[in-house]
Formats: C-alpha cells, sequence, structure tokens
C-alpha cells in the first residue's frame, strides 16, 4: 500500500495491554501514515493507569465512556460509532483495531465491505472468528516491550521470538499455507515469485509474519527449508520452488 495512505487507529484500552502500543505503531507505519489514533475506554479506571502514560507520547487520543451500569462495557459501542463516523467521513483509508474482543467481528466485516484493509491487533486469547476476519492479524505479545529490569518502567528494544525450523514444520496449517499459495503462484517450471506468494497470502488469510518473529514472508520461509529460493533479476527478485519437486 502507499505510504500516503492515512490509517485510523482504534484501540479498546479494556481488553488489551499499553505494552504493545510502540510495536503496533512501528507496524502500521509499513501500511501508511496513522493520523487517527483514539483510545477508548474509561480514564477513571485505575486498570488503565499503564494507557495514561503512553497517551502523549504517541499522540494519543483519549476518548472518554462512563459505564452507564454497572458490570457493562460501553467502551464497545463508543468504539463502533466512532469507527463508523470515520467511515462516513472518508478521512482514512484503512483502519486498526487494537482489541482482543470478538464482538469487533461484524464491525470487521463491515469495514472490509467498503474496500478498506482492517489490521487487527490483539493478545492471543483473542477468538479466532476476530482473527480470520481481520486483513492482517498480529498477536500483541509478538510486539511487546520487555521491561529492562524488575525495578524500571521504562521499556527496552522489543525481543524478538523467533521460531526454529521445528516448530515452523509442526505448523500444520502454516505449512499448507505456504505451500498452497506457492502452488498456485507458480510457473510451468514450478517457481513462483516471492511478491505473488506473499499476495495471494494476504489475499486469502490474516497471516503475518511477525507472529512467528519474522519481519518478512521471504525469512519465514528460507527458515522452514521446505522450499527452495533462487534470486533473479541482478538479486531483486527472490522464486521459491517446494522443495519436494
Amino acid at each position: 500500500m502507499s505510504e500516503l495512505n492515512r490509517i485510523a487507529l482504534l484501540i479498546d484500552c479494556d481488553n488489551v495491554s499499553h505494552n504493545s502500543i510502540e510495536g503496533v505503531i512501528e507496524e502500521l507505519s509499513k501500511f501508511g501514515k496513522v493520523n487517527v489514533r483514539h483510545a477508548h475506554g474509561d480514564w477513571n479506571s485505575k486498570s488503565l493507569s499503564g494507557w495514561i502514560e503512553r497517551l502523549h507520547p504517541h499522540a494519543i487520543r483519549p476518548m472518554q465512556q462512563f459505564a452507564y451500569t454497572k458490570g457493562k462495557n460501553a467502551t464497545d459501542s463508543a468504539m463502533i460509532i466512532d469507527a463508523m463516523d470515520l467511515l462516513y467521513g472518508k478521512t482514512v483509508e484503512a483502519f486498526a483495531l487494537m482489541t482482543s474482543d470478538s464482538d469487533f467481528t461484524p464491525l470487521v466485516m463491515r469495514l472490509l465491505e467498503s474496500g478498506l484493509p482492517v489490521y487487527g491487533f490483539g493478545e492471543k486469547k483473542t477468538p479466532q472468528p476476530f482473527v480470520d476476519a481481520c486483513s492482517t492479524f498480529i498477536y500483541t505479545e509478538n510486539l511487546a516491550n520487555e521491561k529492562e529490569d524488575k525495578g524500571s518502567d521504562k521499556p527496552s528494544a522489543k525481543k524478538k521470538k523467533t521460531k526454529g525450523k521445528a516448530q515452523l514444520r509442526q505448523d500444520a496449517a502454516l505449512v499448507k499455507l505456504l505451500r498452497t499459495a506457492v502452488e498456485q503462484t507458480s510457473g510451468d517450471d514450478d517457481w513462483a515469485l516471492m511478491s505473488n506468494v506473499g499476495k495471494y497470502i494476504s489475499n486469502n488469510s490474516s497471516f503475518s509474519p511477525v507472529n512467528y518473529g519474522y519481519i518478512k514472508l521471504g525469512e519465514l520461509i528460507r527458515a522452514t527449508e521446505l522450499f527452495d529460493t533462487e534470486m533473479r533479476n541482478d538479486g531483486k527478485s527472490l522464486y521459491i520452488k517446494d522443495a519436494r519437486k
């Protein structure tokens, strides 16, 4: 996507940790400019104290939502209304939803129907329907900052939790996805251009190599050692082929 694409980041602070916000914004910078940053929640709640410290450094606008009834969360409705206002205002070309709540699945589907991509970010407890609905979904645990030490609140650089060959090969869904993508985009010689493989995967799933500890798809594919790779066009184009062929 173009770097000019404007992205609206809507955060459900009641259902996701503040520790990964830096990583989320870094990931979104690959797709465009995050010009709308709204954090929804009841800011009178002590549970959001960690989020309060993250607002100003990242130019995030707090959106106050009081709990009108004890035990009921009104944040979901407010966040959905916010998203629809932005959609009809036509001020953004993409949405990013930071939440672990599957109640937002219908919202994702509605935004997709309008032709806008939806990038999802949530914890590993996020229900699968929401994960699958997003254009791309990344687990926030893979983006969270580690503490420098137990007595410090200052975050250190993110640690890459990279999965090795054995772990990747044991993931049957991943192996099937990669092999299918290569098969569907390969030519008569069984070689497939990496960019075409990536497009096929993004069009058919919410997959992201970040969930496996890799920045680029090509790095993950090489790590599985299930494919042969070859650089062409003076090192500008990467081609891959199923090693079984």
